[in-house]
């Protein structure tokens, strides 16, 4: 399966996950008299709009280069990160601020049951953490991350709410507001990690050179082909799932122009064929 429609399928696999965990939420939550349980449901229908975002800029991003895109449509994932980091922090704003009216609200205390839905709640997040962050390392995707996080956040606000609520359950009358504190706490972890999605790709839209190993495994592929003496500079950007290269390469400077211009193919070959992740290669021939 081609990387785009494996991340593709990664995506929908989370949309059907956070449809499925949204309904049990908000029911669990309803009946169940736990508003950290709602809050959870109100982060899963959120990430089920910021999944479809995902899905959007994943398909544009696989779009092949035209005329008015020649390096591609790449950029138009870390993009769709920024909005996907938007909708987080617009969760996690609306959880806090009900979290704060409800605390200060009496109400009766959650239902025990409530702990056993968020038990295997957790476990199966944590599992579709594992599985799409697998995923996206595998396909160098920055939104897939953020798709991860998704489920990694709805973990820590499920981790948050349990022992919220079994801290109400088992403090009895006059721990009540444990369940709200806990929801609010879930806030700040869903902000804190907003940031650690946010920064990779703005990185990837600002063009960042910071791909040290990728650049080794390039000059040490370029010393293998036939007639490269070395390499000078050598500029790697991301757009999407593919790194474009600038690379300056040195030869004998006896050569002629001819010679020079077959080194620099069998280089650019060489490296597209050894790593599959390369997009544009763009060689310049320097004399040693």
């Amino acid at each position: 399966m081609s990387p785009p429609n494996l991340a593709i399928r990664t995506v929908l696999f989370s949309i059907l996950s956070n449809a499925c965990l949204a309904g049990i939420k908000f029911l669990a939550g309803f009946f169940g008299n736990s508003y950290a349980l709602i809050a959870d449901g109100i982060e899963s229908t959120v990430d089920i709009f910021s999944s479809l975002l995902v899905l959007l800029g994943l398909k544009y991003a696989a779009r092949p280069a035209d005329e008015n895109h020649p390096y591609g449509h790449g950029k138009a994932e870390p993009l769709v990160t920024f909005l996907v980091v938007v909708f987080l922090v617009v969760s996690a704003v609306v959880i806090g601020w009900q979290a704060i009216q409800k605390i200060q609200t009496p109400h009766a205390l959650p239902a025990s049951w409530t702990l056993i839905v968020l038990g295997a709640i957790i476990l199966w997040k944590e599992i579709s953490y594992q599985l799409v962050m697998k995923r996206a390392k595998k396909l160098r995707s920055s939104s897939l991350k953020a798709e991860a996080w998704h489920h990694r956040s709805d973990a820590i606000t499920s981790i948050a709410a349990f022992i919220g609520i079994s801290v109400a359950i088992f403090g009895g009358e006059g721990f009540e507001v444990a369940d709200d504190y806990a929801a609010l706490i879930a806030c700040g972890f869903i902000l804190y990690n907003c940031y650690g999605i946010f920064r990779p790709a703005l990185g990837e839209v600002m063009d960042e050179n910071n791909y040290e190993d990728l650049t080794l495994k390039i000059r040490q592929i370029a010393l293998k082909v036939d007639g490269i003496e070395g390499t000078e500079k050598c500029f790697i950007r991301k757009a999407g799932m593919k790194y474009h290269v600038d690379l300056h390469a040195t030869v004998k400077g006896t050569l002629t122009v001819k010679e020079g211009h077959t080194i620099s193919h069998a280089l650019k070959d060489t490296l597209r064929k050894e790593i599959t992740e390369l997009g544009h290669v763009l060689i310049h021939i320097e004399p040693a």
